[in-house]
């Protein structure tokens, strides 16, 4: 087909006038059979690489993507143009997906996205032998290489099916952001005679800005002053799910329009705030880096960190969401010098689970063959390590998958840790650079650029360097009281709702890891300082009746403890003595529990309190409602156990109230 003919068809079926070079150059060699690595910034159009030869395809188009957001999204706008366009996702019931699989079969379905992981689905794998399909796309296609910003292990069986399709059988890889490093792995791996091409990835619409600051409370107190004066709505991003609300909280009690947004949310809050955010409801939606990839929304006009990323790739792909419509947006990042490192290297050091991890898992696969779940319970290494540790133990042929079971494979070879301290070390140079994009004195935008192997000779001209000019922190009395108050105000939710409980969501005073109530706890539970103090009191009964108002409870009872003595029993008799509420002691552990700190998953959490719990007058709870007391909250397990057994004995609402909820781990 030559340009003239496709670009009529482009007009007729997407409504759009003509090619962008690069485009056509790309979809040319997909029509030639060809296979094709594409990195272009973010909004030039690569979707359109793929989507218009599907449409010209006489069979289906598997468009590999990780990002639910950008199925739907696209999946909605093919439908309205009138191409038969579906997805498949975990957010949909196995019925739906079912149904959608057995109309690709029937060669009903043009355009087909499907999430990496679906390829250790049987059904899944069984239907790719009776379809149709005219080509694979893998979006995302850094997610391919360890050395890229987003590796995933599901993306490495992606490769093993396009490593089985025929020479002459088109395959697209699409990324916004390769170094020349992922550029070449990713080409190694799809392998065949694969080209690229490298768009110019320099943003020129872009104002970028380092703001120096000292401390957390700087970062919050300048946006509390400056948000509103910075035009349109955008995203700010954080490091962990707290602080996404604690940010949002705060700008909600400053009467600024906000919302936060993490991979923890359910799926339909989730769309919720991405409506929301593409419609303008906000003025900034705060969140983890789980936001933004697939969110077609061309004017977001800022993009905010309030915490260093790990490397300028991640960078350069979350700030390139905005002004994908060519016009100026602003891009800020604030940066704690002291402080700030800590998590992207917690991120980086822990990006490669330990040695230690990968002989555990490997020790007890020696014994005997066990399910992912198996190897968690067996090893208490988390979910997300165990599927990495898995991966490259197939990769190295130590261990073999066969059904949904993870066995040892006879004379394995010895596990090869040269690529893991390779990987660590090249992404602690990708932090370094990052750490010193923020204090360069050049062009910020020809930093990035140069970085991702995009050299050009020219300055961007708009950014703080550029143009000269710096954005600073002044802290006034007024900031610091206005701030105290926030959070003398701001008490965390406890979500441990269940169907099958009668425990109903609950409340703590304050977050353990970012004020001073964790000091004050750690002091009381091991360094021998007496009751929790009464300042802590104080806030508890705030929290609770900023939570719970005036309800009346029935019977306050307090978590029996596993090591901190008479503390929680002694806060707890102090909280009923206020309120007026009777207490009883009458809530026992039938065995001994270990702390459950000792424990990396939630599996072995709940394990450990499983049917720990007991109350001495089993007919006394019967019809009553109970306030529930403990000291620190962290993965609710305990909370949601007794929650399960003051049900089964009769009490009709357990309603925690808890002094801190850990941050730790919660990213």
């Amino acid at each position: 087909m030559r340009r003239t003919q496709a670009e009529t068809k482009l007009q007729t079926t997407f409504k759009l006038a003509r090619f962008y070079d690069i485009q056509w150059y790309v979809i040319e060699k997909i029509f030639n059979g060809e296979r094709v690595l594409l990195i272009e910034k973010t909004g030039f159009g690569k979707s359109l690489c793929y989507q218009f030869p599907a449409t010209q395809f006489s069979g289906t188009t598997v468009i590999f993507s990780p990002l639910i957001a950008l199925m739907r999204d696209q999946v909605n706008k093919l439908q309205e143009l009138g191409i038969n366009a579906k997805c498949i996702n975990s957010n949909q019931t196995s019925e739906e997906n079912e149904q959608i699989i057995e109309e690709a079969k029937n060669n009903r379905i043009k355009i087909l996205y499907i999430a990496p992981e679906r390829m250790e689905n049987a059904e899944w794998l069984q239907a790719t032998q009776t379809m149709n399909l005219s080509m694979v796309v893998v979006d995302e296609a850094h997610c391919i290489s360890v050395w890229g910003h987003d590796f995933r292990p599901a993306f490495r069986r992606i490769i093993s099916l396009v490593n089985l399709l025929p020479q002459d059988f088109p395959v697209l890889a699409t990324t916004a952001t390769a170094t020349k490093r992922v550029e070449e792995d990713i080409k190694k791996q799809i392998g065949k005679n694969i080209s690229s091409y490298r768009g110019n990835l320099i943003r020129s619409n872009l104002r970028l800005w380092v703001v120096h600051v000292n401390s957390e409370d700087e970062k919050m107190i300048w946006l509390g002053k400056n948000l509103s004066k910075i035009p349109g709505s955008g995203i700010i991003y954080t490091g962990t799910r707290v602080n996404t609300q604690i940010y949002s909280n705060w700008f909600e009690y400053l009467k600024i329009n906000s919302t936060f947004y993490h991979g923890g949310l359910d799926a339909t809050t989730r769309q919720r705030v991405e409506k929301g955010l593409i419609n303008n409801h906000y003025k900034c939606v705060v969140s983890t880096n789980a936001l933004g990839m697939g969110i077609d929304k061309p004017d977001i006009r800022f993009i905010i960190h309030t915490q260093i990323p790990v490397s300028p790739i991640h960078y350069y792909q979350e700030i390139g969401r905005a002004g994908r419509d060519g016009q100026p947006s602003n891009i800020i990042l604030f940066y704690n010098k002291k402080d700030d490192n800590a998590l992207p290297l917690t991120f980086i050091n822990g990006g490669r689970p330990s040695i230690g991890k990968y002989q555990k898992v490997i020790n007890v696969l020696k014994l005997q063959r066990l399910g992912r779940n198996g190897v968690v319970k067996e090893t208490d290494i988390k979910q997300t390590q165990v599927n990495v540790i898995l991966s490259d133990l197939i990769e190295q042929g130590i261990v073999n998958k066969v059904s949904k079971y993870y066995e040892y494979k006879f004379d394995a070879p010895k596990l090869n840790t040269k690529p893991f301290e390779a990987l660590r070390t090249a992404k602690q140079a990708d932090f370094a650079k990052m750490v010193e994009y923020t204090e360069t004195k050049s062009c910020r935008m020809k930093f990035l650029c140069d970085f991702l192997g995009d050299d050009f000779p020219t300055l961007c001209k708009v950014c703080d360097n550029d143009r000269g000019k710096r954005l600073g922190v002044s802290v006034s009395e007024a900031w610091k009281k206005k701030l105290t108050a926030f959070r003398e105000s701001d008490f965390p939710d406890l979500e441990v709702e269940s169907k099958t409980s009668n425990i109903v969501n609950g409340v703590a005073a304050s977050y353990y890891g970012v004020s001073n109530v964790g000091q004050a706890l750690y002091n009381s539970k091991y360094q021998n300082g007496g009751d929790f103090p009464n300042w802590l009191l104080k806030l508890t009964l705030k929290a609770f009746r900023k939570h719970y108002g005036k309800e009346k409870f029935d019977v306050v009872l307090y978590i029996p403890p596993t090591e901190s003595g008479n503390l929680v029993k002694n806060f707890a008799q102090k909280i009923a003595k206020v309120l007026k509420f009777p207490i009883s002691d009458g809530l026992k552990k039938t065995r001994v529990t270990a702390a459950q700190k000792i424990f990396q998953t939630g599996l072995l959490k709940r394990d450990n309190v499983k049917n720990a719990f007991t109350y001495e007058d089993t007919n006394d709870l019967v019809g009553k409602s109970v306030l529930l007391i403990d000291d620190i909250y962290d993965s609710g397990a305990t909370i949601k156990e007794v929650g399960r057994c003051l049900t089964k004995l009769g009490a009709i609402k357990i309603a925690p109230l808890i002094i801190a909820k850990t941050v730790g781990g919660d990213i």
